[in-house]
């Protein structure tokens, strides 16, 4: 079979035209001045070569808007297509009336590219906990990390992915991203830059230990952070994790609010005073203003007319019209006046940005710690397989905050790691049926699906890269692959936790490890997909793209001719002919090698 291949060949002026483009949209977004833009486009048109070109182009990459100062890696056009071919010996089916969760195995710049083709604009919430620390940010983490200017190996790594993270939300979409103190900044300001400033949602403070650390100088570090941020916050809603309680008293008055008048109508206010009447006057206290701006008539415990009090308020005046149509009941019990709102109970009640452990604060949700996390890997392995895992808990509850409505919710998790994401699903989903969800009491199963994406780490090369003289994680991590005949890739112990979980059995079939004795799987179906590589210019029978790509890896029913499945890929397939440079082109670009 002959065809056109899906783009041309990269020449010098398919780059340059790239180039240039990418220098106009820096202008439209108010990155680049348009008088720098046109002197640098004068300059890239005239370049001899395309690295000539590319430095030219480098010249205009600065990010002025938040004063963030990174290289960027290049994406570039290659002539060969990634796609998805299905690993049948990891994926597995227990049964067909749950749903069926995905794990792509391959670099998730790859798998994104790859899955905007049948989720693009559909991801309902992504978390992601990257690569942050000293010890895996990779070659240069270590000046990177110590640099108080710049940490280009995570920032130039992660703005590519948010790009394309961003398309795969939907318009309510949620993303969350866990990050430390001394990167939280830096890697804020990236995500403005991607998703804008106006949808950033609030940093949640997170408890990451029980047991403190004492190797800072100065402090004892307890918490870390999740930044939040919507695709579009004409869309956002309310994140929350309970209904506020029925007669609970909730004071108006807010001492430091901004000053304000408010007004009662009548018969609307509920008193526990004496009929007659309260003449206006100063009702303030050293620590509260409150002034009552004209006489307000009491009779059978209700207001006759309607009354304005002047002071620092908890809640607006349209809030207040609102909760007057309701049942709610306002209530005075003496002078000076103090109204406070007695709510009727099970309205949604906006989540607080305080993650902690019960023993710490009553008011963290009773979030989990990495001990947490630890304990459960302990139970699931049976030894040590990763360091700082997320626990569930933590994941369980920023899904449950957002998708309380949603019980069908697809989420995205680009850095699988232990696979704490796919757990923490799947408790979300079986504890709906035992406890209901926030909306309903009597409810079935949730159908939330997970998405995760896992590099094909080396284990083997990652072990002669640590830093230790002996890297007991790592090698425990080759001692199960070795248990099973697998591959030493980090992925093969992502997928084997999730079907230890799901299916209640090890790779060989054998349930002889705790978690299974204590728990019920799962269930569910899991499909492991590897990242394929054909060339746009294979003509070979039984070879071509459309040959070798699969579309019913892509929520496609398999196509009746030849044609549509032709268009098909045309139509689709151009983005994931696009490659990011890679650490040795990045490096030598930039004179750090």
């Amino acid at each position: 079979m002959s065809f056109l291949p899906l783009t041309n060949t990269r020449d010098m002026s398919n780059i340059k035209e790239e180039l240039i483009a990418n220098l106009d949209q820096r202008v439209a977004d108010e990155i680049l001045l348009p008088k720098n833009a046109e002197l640098l486009k004068k300059l890239i048109a005239n370049a001899e070569t395309d690295n000539e070109a590319i430095m030219i182009a480098q010249l205009g990459t600065i990010y002025k808007k938040t004063g963030l100062h990174f290289d960027p890696r290049l994406e570039k056009m290659t002539d060969d297509i990634c796609y998805f071919k299905k690993n049948e010996a990891l994926s597995f089916h227990t049964d067909d009336t749950k749903p069926t969760h995905k794990l792509i195995i391959g670099d998730n710049y790859e798998a994104m590219q790859n899955l905007l083709i049948p989720y693009k604009g559909k991801i309902d919430v992504i978390y992601i906990d990257p690569p942050y620390g000293k010890d895996s940010m990779g070659e240069f983490a270590r000046t990177n990390y110590e640099n108080a200017i710049t940490r280009d190996n995570l920032l130039s790594m992660l703005y590519p992915r948010l790009i394309l993270a961003k398309q795969l939300l939907s318009d309510s979409g949620v993303i969350f991203c866990s990050i430390d103190d001394k990167n939280q900044a830096y890697v804020k300001c990236l995500f403005d830059e991607v998703f804008g400033e106006k949808n950033y949602s609030g940093m949640l403070v997170w408890q990451k230990k029980q047991k403190p650390s004492y190797l800072s100088q100065n402090f004892v570090t307890l918490f870390e952070y999740i930044l939040c941020y919507t695709k579009d916050s004409k869309y956002t809603f309310p994140f929350t994790l309970e209904k506020t309680t029925a007669e609970k008293k909730w004071p108006i008055n807010n001492s430091g609010n901004p000053r304000a008048l408010i007004t009662f109508p009548a018969g609307r206010v509920s008193f526990n005073l004496p009929d007659g009447v309260y003449k206006a006057q100063d009702m303030s206290d050293k620590n509260i203003i409150t002034y009552l701006t004209n006489d307000v008539i009491i009779k059978d415990g209700k207001n006759v007319n309607e009354f304005t009090l002047d002071g620092e308020w908890r809640y607006s005046q349209k809030t207040l019209d609102e909760i007057f149509k309701s049942d709610d009941i306002i209530y005075i019990a003496k002078v000076p006046f103090r109204p406070n709102h007695i709510k009727s109970g099970g309205e949604i009640k906006k989540m607080k940005n305080f993650l902690a452990n019960a023993k710490l604060s009553k008011d963290g949700y009773g979030c989990e710690t990495n001990e947490n996390a630890s304990d459960l890997l302990m139970k699931v392995f049976g030894k040590t397989l990763f360091d700082n895992p997320k626990p569930i808990g933590l994941v369980e509850l920023l899904v449950k905050a957002t998708t309380y409505d949603k019980n069908d919710a697809i989420i995205l998790d680009f850095f699988a790691g232990s696979g704490t994401t796919a757990h923490a699903v799947l408790e979300l989903n079986r504890s709906e049926a035992k406890d209901g969800n926030l909306l309903e009491d009597n409810v079935s199963e949730g159908k939330r699906t997970f998405i995760l994406c896992q590099l094909n780490e080396n284990l083997d090369e990652a072990n002669q890269k640590t830093s230790k003289d002996s890297n007991e994680v790592i090698e425990n991590q080759i001692a199960l692959c070795d248990k099973y005949g697998r591959p030493h890739e980090l992925s093969e112990v992502t997928v084997e936790r999730i079907r230890r979980i799901m299916t209640g059995k090890c790779y060989d079939g054998n349930s002889d490890f705790m978690w299974a004795k204590e728990n019920v799987p799962y269930g569910g179906n899991l499909d492991v997909y590897e990242i394929g590589r054909v060339s746009n210019k294979e003509i070979s029978k039984g070879k071509t793209p459309f040959d070798v790509i699969d579309e019913t890896l892509y929520d496609k029913d398999k196509f009746l001719t030849v044609q549509e499945k032709v268009e098909w890929v045309c139509q689709n397939f151009n983005n994931a002919q696009k490659t990011i440079e890679q650490d040795s082109e990045w490096l030598k670009r930039n004179s750090k090698e």
